[in-house]
């Protein structure tokens, strides 16, 4: 089912009792799997074609390779848009950013048991698409990551809301820091639910389709057939030591803070010698002071949102960021140049004026005008 303008194979494992698992492998492996406009297309109308398939009783959604499930969105394509003229490059932005956003709300609502393999690197737009599964299974490789500090944008994909379903002040930490999560961080910060080793992959597979999913179309049979074939490979004693948990007390001391000038201060100055809390404090030191303030603006704004608000916020947020913010500078730096020396238009987070960013984070559209107006108004 694969196309040259579609780099995602579409397959099936029959089951013991004549049904289908569908699965979705991001097949573009040289790039880590990197999100283009396609893929997310080509994603969204295959899972919408399978919810209403009853031969079909759950998806499996991989990456290629054993390196990455997703490693983030193609910025670099987005970076291209840029360099045209502004009405095209306001259209690509927008269509490429709604079709992300609505793929991601779909993933969370999705009626049919979702199983997504986060082997791998896991991070940016491949953090959205592991979020919205039912079943997020990572192994002892997985390394997340919401890194949008390094390239001027912000933690988008539902991270506005996902991040403050966490204990508090570790969303905020992890956005301001770009910090790199292991499988046991991610069980522990409820970013994933299983640890699968990456060797019982086959193992898994095969316990899938030898379930009984029961008569019909129940989803609930369904559920209990995958939770019985998770049972028998998932194994969480296998998950590396954690990172983040023996800190966290100390983390949300250093992010109890008024504003994000205030958390970033803190986090700076933080004696505290450890590896992973000295990349953690070099990210944020080499990263954008406009994202630092954006990210924590949209975290306080939907703390108790819905995602659906979430989402259509972050659109808007985007838009703006890739027009009038850092993101162009902090992709040519990183990806396009490789210098590795963006010029911010800030140069401290205490220095961006507040204007400024209220201005960005109030919505480029209105009402039903929003490309993302129908998200959680779905019947039935």
């Amino acid at each position: 089912m694969t196309t040259p303008s579609s780099p995602v194979r579409f397959s099936d494992w029959p089951t013991r009792d004549g049904r289908r698992i569908g699965v979705a492998t991001l097949d573009a492996e040289a790039s880590l799997n990197a999100l283009t406009l396609s893929m997310i297309e080509a994603l969204d109308q295959q899972l919408t074609a399978w919810q209403h398939d009853d031969s079909v009783v759950a998806v499996w959604l991989e990456g290629a390779g054993d390196r990455a499930f997703c490693a983030g969105g193609d910025i670099v394509a987005l970076y291209r848009a840029l360099q045209g003229d502004a009405q095209t490059a306001r259209d690509y932005v927008v269509r490429y950013f709604s079709a992300e956003y609505a793929l991601d709300y779909r993933l969370h609502t999705y009626p049919k048991p979702l199983l997504a393999w986060g082997d791998g690197i896991v991070m940016g737009g491949g953090m959205g698409l592991l979020a919205g599964a039912r079943h997020r299974l990572v192994t002892e490789r997985t390394r997340l990551a919401m890194p949008e500090i390094s390239i001027g944008l912000y933690p988008d994909v539902g991270a506005s809301w996902f991040l403050n379903r966490m204990p508090p002040g570790i969303g905020a930490y992890l956005a301001l820091t770009g910090a790199q999560l292991n499988a046991r961080d991610a069980l522990d910060l409820g970013l994933a639910d299983q640890l699968v080793p990456a060797q019982r992959r086959e193992a898994l597979i095969g316990a899938l389709c030898r379930a009984d999913y029961g008569p019909g179309s129940d989803a609930l049979l369904n559920e209990r057939a995958i939770h019985a074939a998770l049972a028998e490979v998932a194994d969480r004693n296998l998950a590396p030591p954690a990172q983040l948990w023996p800190w966290r007390d100390h983390i949300q001391r250093l992010t109890s803070a008024a504003d994000a000038g205030q958390a970033c201060a803190a986090i700076l100055a933080d004696p505290e010698q450890n590896d992973w809390l000295d990349a953690n404090r070099r990210r944020l030191a080499e990263g954008c002071p406009l994202t630092a303030q954006l990210a924590w603006g949209m975290l306080q704004r939907h703390r108790h949102t819905s995602l659906a608000q979430a989402l259509r916020d972050e659109l808007s947020l985007s838009l703006r960021c890739c027009l009038e913010g850092d993101l162009a500078e902090g992709v040519r730096a990183l990806l396009i140049d490789k210098d590795k020396r963006p010029q911010w238009s800030h140069a401290k987070v205490a220095a961006v004026p507040p204007a400024q960013i209220e201005a960005m984070l109030q919505s480029v559209w209105q009402g039903d005008d929003h490309p993302l107006a129908a998200l959680g108004r779905e019947k039935g």
